[in-house]
């Protein structure tokens, strides 16, 4: 999908929906530490679902030693199935052993950098920094967030995964973390569920994915993304990232 054109102000292409009751949510992430926000979007929800299904130049990042593995789709098919099998057991022995992901990536660009007219994550970029965007995550988390950091499209298809982890990462304040699906008609039995981890790892609160609907929690909490199955009939798409405070 070509944006025909960029409006003046790029977060005219997409619009919060103006019925949220901002009260619930608020006690909600108050009393739990995460609230899920139901029809986040009065505006723009399907153009982004759309982009990112049509969309052919998704990296597959994969967690390994040293540093990630990044694959283009092209590389996948190119290596042959040998060569990819043995990165598959890599993956399934890290994440046995500890943290590890693999799924599908597309960076969300950062505000200061100029519009792309072909990358509708261009002006979303720009919403997430938008006044009325910013002051309903101050109105939840009741705490005023300076940017949206480290963003980026998620595609979990069949053996996708995320091992448990908290989002704390030094130096970079992240006060939410922000999970925006995207995803249409998606059964539970599928797998690709958020999963908020109980107290020593015994029990989980697992959330289905939805169609614009956003999940926002408190950072560090431990979460995952659960295996997704076979039976899946498509990929998992939400776009997620973190709102930080300002550096101190």
């Amino acid at each position: 999908m070509i944006l025909q054109a960029i409006v003046a102000d790029p977060a005219d292409l997409f619009a919060l929906n103006p019925n949220l009751d901002r009260k619930a949510l608020a006690e909600c992430y108050a009393r739990t530490g995460r609230v899920r926000i139901y029809g986040l979007l009065a505006q723009g929800a399907v153009e982004l679902h759309d982009h990112l299904r049509e969309r052919n130049d998704w990296i597959q990042v994969i967690h390994a030693d040293g540093a990630p593995i990044e694959l283009t789709r092209d590389e996948r098919i190119t290596m042959g199935a040998k060569r990819y099998a043995k990165i598959e057991d890599g993956v399934n022995r890290r994440g046995r052993e500890g943290f590890q992901y693999r799924y599908e990536a597309l960076r969300v660009p950062d505000l200061d950098e100029a519009l792309d007219p072909h990358d509708l994550l261009s002006p979303f970029s720009h919403f997430l920094h938008s006044p009325a965007m910013l002051e309903l995550i101050e109105d939840i988390t009741a705490r005023a967030p300076h940017r949206f950091i480290n963003g980026q499209a998620t595609s979990y298809g069949i053996g996708d995964f995320l091992t448990g982890h908290d989002d704390n990462a030094s130096g970079e304040n992240r006060m939410a973390a922000f999970v925006l699906g995207l995803t249409q008609r998606w059964r539970l039995e599928w797998g690709g569920l958020l999963l908020f981890h109980g107290p020593h790892e015994r029990t989980a609160e697992a959330l289905v994915p939805r169609f614009n609907t956003l999940d926002l929690f408190h950072v560090p909490q431990q979460h995952s993304v659960s295996w997704v199955s076979p039976s899946a009939g498509f990929s998992r798409i939400a776009v997620t990232g973190w709102y930080s405070t300002a550096q101190s």
